[in-house]
């Protein structure tokens, strides 16, 4: 299984170790085609970029495209998913600067309506309350794969649960891909074995915080393979 685009890594514009020229430079290492830069949405608190940064990163992404034409060089921005509504940190001034959205669920964004988001975060951790949580989690993502054009829903299950079953039935019908996340662990063979057989898209990303962590696919590879996931269902596979 020979994976050719990262689509899931982070620079020092959010919370990554290294800057974009770092991650294009361990990405052409690595044997790679493609290299996207995917920096959390600037309402993750504390790791989101800084808004006023988005048209700076965009010119410097167009001046490396320029330096390193050997591999292609795309901007993405891994946007955080705000309420049930499915409101991303994402809006009209900024979505011309992204060659492509990916959207996840964080504990760490700022939601729309501050009582009631902190409300239903904290229900992830109540144990029978949980269930609350799940239907409010599923609706979030089930929204926001409805109302934007998300390319790949990143981690899903990772921060919080979720009808896994239903939010593939939704990424199908949107050809939203679902990530296979070498880093958190998610999806997981049980959870790859539960909606592979829906037809759904995966895409499997490093999540790569460091440039040396960048293409580095081992454990989201094995876990597909454990899973028997159909090669052809996988986005970025050669």
């Amino acid at each position: 299984m020979k994976i050719i685009a990262d689509y899931h890594t982070h620079t020092t514009y959010s919370h990554g170790k290294g800057s974009i020229e770092d991650n294009v430079k361990a990405a052409i290492s690595k044997g790679l085609k493609t290299i996207g830069i995917s920096d959390h949405g600037y309402k993750h608190l504390g790791f989101g970029v800084k808004y006023k940064d988005i048209p700076k990163m965009r010119k410097e992404i167009d001046e490396l495209r320029k330096k390193y034409p050997q591999i292609e060089i795309l901007m993405g921005i891994e946007a955080n998913i705000l309420d049930d509504e499915g409101n991303i940190d994402v809006d009209k001034e900024t979505l011309k600067y992204f060659d492509y959205i990916m959207a996840g669920y964080h504990f760490g964004s700022m939601p729309t309506r501050l009582i009631k988001g902190s409300i239903y975060h904290i229900l992830n951790f109540m144990g029978p309350l949980k269930k609350g949580a799940i239907k409010y989690n599923t609706r979030a993502v089930v929204n926001a794969m409805k109302k934007h054009n998300i390319f790949i829903i990143t981690h899903p299950g990772a921060k919080a649960m979720i009808d896994l079953k239903e939010v593939a039935r939704v990424a199908k019908e949107t050809d939203t891909a679902l990530e296979i996340n070498s880093h958190h662990g998610h999806l997981t063979v049980d959870e790859l074995m539960l909606v592979k057989d829906t037809g759904v898209k995966f895409a499997i990303g490093s999540d790569a915080h460091a440039p040396e962590d960048v293409g580095k696919f081992t454990s989201a590879i094995e876990r597909a393979r454990e899973a028997k996931v159909n090669e052809e269902q996988i986005i970025n596979i050669n």
